[in-house]
């Protein structure tokens, strides 16, 4: 039973590996097999095709980010909590990456995930208003309500299609990609800082390139 649960785990673990480096649509089953060295009839006796392989991926991934999305926030949230915060969010994406790759498709092909996707989505959005607005009434942002509404949909546009985006420009790697997100969602906000709060976004601005200066050294 040990070694059964051992090999079902690093079924997953290495699935997951290959769909974030080749795409999910380019990896099959045998592909899977053959990482692990092991015959594609074990690699059947845990799971029944790829389809089950990527529903068991698709709620470890829903299981983490709802627990993140839903965590109870602090009263009193300032800009670098949410910054924090930001960085846990899209490195919990970041992780499970390949779904946001291949969203539109993976989304048509599995009906099942296409529900809770959505119910996702709704939680990110729920979640970005609600900080925003505990940022506005602890005077780190100076918006109004209908700006709030728009600012909240386009940082879950971010939230959502950043990794997909970043991954067509083909010019950052992942973990660049994730700091480039992060501070993409500052920059959305940065125009709503209250007055005295706009050096907090120059100190983003900084570390970002500090990322990718990194990177060229």
């Amino acid at each position: 039973m040990v070694n059964a649960l051992k090999t079902r785990e690093r079924i997953i673990i290495t699935s997951l590996e290959l769909f974030n480096n080749e795409g999910e649509p380019n990896v099959t089953t045998v592909d899977i097999a053959n990482e692990l060295d092991i015959s594609p009839g074990n690699l059947y006796y845990h799971f029944k095709g790829k389809e089950i392989i990527i529903e068991e991926i698709f709620s470890r991934f829903e299981k983490s980010i709802t627990e993140i999305l839903s965590a109870q926030l602090d009263d009193k949230v300032d800009i670098e909590d949410s910054w924090f915060y930001l960085f846990v969010v899209f490195e919990e994406i970041f992780a499970y990456r390949f779904f946001y790759y291949n969203l539109t498709d993976i989304m048509q092909r599995y009906d099942n995930i296409n529900k809770k996707f959505k119910r996702i989505i709704k939680l990110k959005l729920s979640t970005a208003n609600t900080i925003l607005h505990k940022l506005t009434q602890a005077s780190m942002l100076s918006i109004s309500e209908d700006d709030i509404e728009v600012l909240a949909n386009n940082i879950v546009l971010v939230l959502t299609y950043w990794a997909s985006y970043t991954r067509l420009q083909k010019q950052l790697a992942d973990d660049e990609a994730m700091h480039s997100g992060v501070f993409q969602v500052m920059s959305l906000v940065a125009p709503h800082l209250a007055e005295g709060r706009q050096g907090f976004y120059e100190e983003c601005r900084r570390l970002y390139q500090h990322v990718l200066n990194d990177r060229v050294l």
